[in-house]
């Protein structure tokens, strides 16, 4: 996966509240505007968990007018006076349990007066309808809408969603998702899961529908709207799959598909190292414009310049890892996210050996090699990198390299029942970097925090690489030549794009 913008919107609540008659009581409060990550305060909301998310919207690509509703489920975790949602768009009117409420909008954050207490542990009913250009919409800057020739993209991370729907924007508050929209006739609309059909309006508009009935993060919840070649088929495990690659591709059309037409192939791969695959459905979006790839939960969408020298089935490697690990397995805080870019980047690694373009030891070996002690590189802790490196490079190959020196101590059968276990312990939900601390060792017998202190939590280079490459303590500080994979430059290459966009 990777990020563009680091920004984070608003803190949101989107829930599922029973509401009582009458005025709000001495009892109630308002919910949290923020959901208390460090790294971003006013991201998500407290006070409810969103349960689903139907997105029901109207687009016109001639002048980027986004229209229509979403309707929230979701549940109240305290007596609610008030609550918040995650949202930049121009909002015409709110309903909670199907009456009328007062909001306000400031920074991002949708303010919601329902008049009435929301009794904790009942269920709620949000419709917030809306009508904007969330291409003119920008936070410190920042514009994660993405504006295109025939259409645009709601693609990003860690905030795509308060610039097309309103949310509790935050990845620990999962939740189901209907997305539905309607476009002038000869467009098409990608997002997650499958394809439950279109729809011709009389109006000369076709609306396109799609279901995730997994729970899904709102960073991973995409549309992608063009023109497209849209091509579908059925995995060799017996699910749909949908690529959609947009028109104009030109002389990186065969390349990409080339790479993504093997998306069951890899995901058969991984699963034998990461266990079963946790979706309904696969595929992959192609297309110009976004400057980066992204893990868009069942279907990652990649950015031309991924095939500038060919195919790369790295970079499809790399994201569809992220459905394992960020997407079924999210981050617990926004400061783990080691647990995404790193294992993601393994993965990369064990491609490589797959493919005989380089083993993961000889991966690691030469990226260990290929910086030097003093290199700013080994400043930067994978495990609580900070807002400003939060995708830094080092958290994808430092945070490899933390994986291998695992691999190293604990052993392969261990390593690999850490990796499967901790998906199945976390499915659809999220966890932290010190519960995958505690899993390793409570798999291994082994006592690992010195390991991980070193790799995730130590600024300089280690004294020696994971596995059997070793550097003499008086040669630490150069670079050390180690055979270079003939997978690196592939590798190189992915890692740089993923990173581009970052603000």
């Amino acid at each position: 996966m990777s990020i563009r913008a680091k920004i984070t919107v608003g803190a949101a609540t989107a829930c599922t509240l029973a509401l009582l008659a009458g005025p709000a009581s001495a009892a109630a409060a308002p919910g949290a505007p923020g959901i208390g990550d460090p790294y971003y305060p006013n991201s998500g909301n407290g006070g409810y968990d969103a349960l689903h998310y139907d997105i029901r919207l109207n687009y016109q690509p001639s002048n980027d007018n986004l229209s229509g509703s979403t309707t929230i489920l979701a549940r109240a975790t305290q007596d609610l006076s008030k609550f918040n949602l995650d949202f930049l768009l121009n909002v015409q009117s709110v309903r909670v349990n199907n009456k009328l409420a007062s909001f306000t909008q400031q920074g991002g954050e949708l303010v919601v007066d329902p008049k009435a207490t929301l009794a904790k542990g009942s269920d709620l009913t949000v419709v917030v309808t809306y009508s904007d250009s969330p291409s003119t919409k920008s936070v410190d800057g920042y514009t994660s809408w993405k504006k295109t020739a025939t259409g645009a993209l709601a693609i990003d991370e860690p905030d795509i969603a308060p610039w097309w729907y309103p949310s509790n924007n935050h990845p620990t508050d999962k939740a189901t998702f209907d997305v539905s929209v309607a476009v002038p006739d000869g467009v098409e609309v990608i997002s997650n899961g499958r394809l439950t059909g279109t729809t011709k309006q009389i109006n000369g508009w076709t609306r396109w529908n799609w279901r995730s009935t997994k729970p899904q993060n709102t960073y991973s919840t995409f549309v992608s709207i063009g023109q497209f070649e849209i091509r579908q088929s059925t995995s060799p495990s017996g699910l749909p799959v949908v690529n959609a690659y947009a028109e104009g591709l030109g002389e990186f059309e065969g390349a990409a598909k080339a790479s993504v037409e093997r998306t069951p192939e890899i995901l058969e791969f991984e699963s034998g190292f990461f266990g079963p695959y946790p979706f309904e459905a696969q595929g992959g979006v192609v297309t110009g414009g976004i400057g980066f790839a992204l893990e868009n939960q069942t279907r990652p969408n990649y950015d031309t310049a991924f095939w500038r020298r060919g195919a790369n089935t790295y970079v499809v490697a790399h994201e569809l890892a992220h459905q394992w690990f960020g997407d079924s397995v999210s981050v617990h805080g926004w400061k783990d996210i080691w647990l995404n870019e790193g294992f993601a980047s393994y993965a990369e690694w064990l491609w490589s050996e797959h493919q005989g373009e380089g083993t993961a030891q000889e991966n690691s070996d030469y990226v260990y090699g290929s910086y030097a002690a003093d290199d700013p590189f080994w400043d930067v802790l994978p495990g609580d990198p900070g807002v400003a490196n939060q995708f830094d490079g080092a958290v994808y190959d430092r945070g490899a390299l933390a994986l291998h020196a695992l691999r190293s101590a604990v052993g392969d059968e261990a390593f690999f029942t850490t990796l499967q276990t901790w998906v199945e312990q976390h499915k659809y939900s999220d966890a932290s970097i010190a519960q995958f601390i505690a899993l390793a060792e409570q798999v291994s017998g082994q006592q690992l925090d010195d390991l991980f202190t070193t790799w995730l939590f130590t600024k300089g280079k280690p004294a020696q690489a994971p596995g059997t490459f070793s550097v003499a303590s008086g040669s630490a500080a150069a670079k050390v030549a180690v055979a270079e994979p003939k997978s690196r430059q592939k590798i190189v290459e992915t890692h740089e794009l993923l990173a581009k966009g970052e603000r």
